[in-house]
């Protein structure tokens, strides 16, 4: 599906919202430590979209690295996003059936074999990280299952700004801190998410 298909012009709010979220996305950098400033593309604005797409519904598109938060037919709020590596992103339509403030976190069985240097302090251990600042899943998640089971794949925060426009995570939705925190307090459990 191409972009110019999916959504046809800003809105004339989408400056407003802009504004709103803008503070927030001016984070810091986790490597370097110096402050990081997201893309104008990637930052929440207004844009119109098909009025097919029901309002509540989340639209995820990959290539494009955008979350389309649907709040009226023919008007969404657009997110930048990061999103999963070749092989290893999530498509498809589920639910999000379980939300959680500061989630704790444990790397799956998977992702520990993929990757056993980055993830030696989880193996042969039931370790899991704590929810916080410094935990990769950030201030929100939003878990996505489908017909009731767990795909272990969430739109959640990132510690890790700079990855937004990206397509660099084992699979799940990534969204700078504040802008998780914006879509998590306007989506309800049972909310449909399509991931394209």
């Amino acid at each position: 599906m191409q972009r110019r298909k999916f959504i046809s012009a800003a809105l004339a709010g989408s400056a407003t919202l802009a504004t709103a979220l803008a503070a927030p996305a001016r984070a810091q950098g986790t490597a370097a430590k110096t402050p990081f400033e997201l893309p104008e593309q990637f930052k929440p604005q207004y844009v119109k979209i098909k009025k097919e797409y029901a309002p509540g519904q989340i639209l995820i598109v990959p290539q494009t690295h955008f979350l389309y938060h649907v709040v009226e037919p023919g008007k969404a709020v657009r997110y930048g996003v990061g999103v999963g590596r070749a092989g290893l992103a999530f498509h498809g339509t589920a639910t999000i059936d379980v939300k959680k403030e500061w989630p704790t976190w444990r790397p799956t069985q998977e992702m520990i074999e993929r990757e056993p240097r980055t993830y030696a302090r989880f193996a042969d251990s039931d370790y899991v990280q704590p929810g916080g600042p410094g935990n990769p899943l950030g201030a929100r998640a939003l878990y996505l299952f489908q017909n009731g089971v767990n795909t272990y794949y969430a739109i959640h925060g990132t510690t890790q700004p700079s990855s937004i426009g990206r397509s660099v995570s084992n699979g799940c939705i990534r969204m700078l801190n504040s802008h998780v925190i914006h879509l998590y307090d306007r989506v309800p459990v049972g909310t449909t998410v399509t991931v394209l």
